[in-house]
């Protein structure tokens, strides 16, 4: 079926751990219950993973860095992230996930759609399922999440961020539609902050704004996205939950305590990079033909130089080979605070495999 039909009536639930990583700290180390926390990064290097929402009070976000992090918050902890832990949690919750539905779509480890039209529990009520997993993951895991609930991923995912922490919302399908007009069109899934402040100049404001334009002026002003926004502000969205999500790129990086101002250096610590990257590719079977070098400078500009190869690669001298020539291609501008690679056009593309979170930084 395609966007512009009538949208199924669907029953999608969007559950959105609190704050994760932070929390999993706290629950983990009861000293840092409380107090402003931040995952990754430090208050002289690094980026935030991730913050506490005693720390979200000060302004604190995830991609900030550690320095602007501990100038909002004086008092700010920073504890370095333990990806191990968070995914040997994440795999206790979609366990109880999959008591109630087979349609699980894992967005990332703290996140996912649940499709309960039809469900395990035979229960009609996708808000009292969406009621019950939340108390079962605070039971079993200690942990709080919030939920959403509505006829498409698109409301579901909108309406999680409504009544957090620890709270959750169901617009019903009656509700869709004047739900998205009164909305700041800030507050829509998928519309980032330049797109914002374009639809800002131009008069849109809301949805009811932006459900005032016509599919030709969005079309003409936005391409294909606008088509997009022409549907969604309607309530028409009929993405459906798919749980055989395929891995699009497999990607490692790392942030340098000190600047990297030799290319010699640079090496040294792209092996190390890319040794990872392989150990990671080799265990989950998977390979890919494009391989991407992302540069961080120091003053924060970023750069990424790519090549696509004939044959898929996952051994590491290959990647090591292949993110050589690409650090040689040209000169670096300044000193670099990062460095990553990332692997993509993969064999999954081809071939289903099971959803992996492969993303990590060390």
């Amino acid at each position: 079926m395609s966007e512009k039909q009538t949208p199924l009536q669907r029953k999608i639930i969007h559950v959105d751990m609190d704050a994760f990583y932070a929390s999993v700290e706290q629950m983990d180390n009861p000293s840092l219950q409380g107090k402003p926390l931040a995952v990754g990064g430090s208050e002289v290097r690094g980026v935030v993973s991730a913050a506490s929402y005693e720390a979200r009070k000060f302004g604190v976000r995830s991609a900030m860095s550690g320095v602007q992090a501990k100038r909002n918050c004086p008092d700010l902890l920073f504890v370095p992230p333990r990806f191990d832990r968070y995914k040997e949690i994440s795999q206790k919750i979609r366990k109880i996930f999959y008591d109630y539905t087979d349609l699980v779509e894992p967005l990332s480890l703290d996140e996912a759609y649940l499709d309960v039209t039809q469900n395990k529990k035979g229960n009609p009520s996708a808000s009292l399922l969406a009621q019950e997993i939340r108390k079962r993951i605070f039971d079993e895991v200690g942990l709080t999440a919030s939920a959403g609930i509505s006829v498409n991923k698109f409301v579901a995912k909108i309406a999680s961020d409504y009544n957090k922490p620890n709270g959750q919302k169901t617009i019903n399908p009656e509700e869709v539609e004047s739900f998205l007009e009164n909305l700041d069109i800030k507050k829509f899934y998928g519309i980032g902050k330049v797109t914002t402040e374009k639809m800002y100049q131009q008069g849109i404001f809301t949805g009811k704004d932006l459900k005032s334009r016509s599919l030709e002026y969005l079309e003409l002003h936005f391409g294909k996205s606008g088509t997009h926004y022409y549907y969604i502000v309607r309530g028409i969205h009929n993405s459906e939950v798919k749980p055989d999500r395929i891995t699009k790129s497999v990607a490692a990086e790392h942030t340098f305590d000190t600047n990297l101002t030799s290319e010699i250096f640079m090496e040294e610590r792209l092996e190390q990079i890319a040794a990872e990257l392989s150990r990671r590719l080799l265990k989950h079977k998977i390979s890919g033909k494009t391989i991407t070098l992302k540069i961080k400078f120091s003053d924060f500009t970023q750069q990424t130089r790519s090549k696509t190869l004939p044959y898929f690669i996952s051994d590491k001298a290959l990647i090591f080979s292949s993110i050589k020539e690409l650090l040689y291609q040209e000169k670096m501008k300044d000193s670099v605070r990062l460095l990553g690679i990332s692997l993509s056009n993969l064999n999954t593309e081809i071939k289903k495999a099971i959803v992996v979170q492969l993303k990590f930084e060390f």
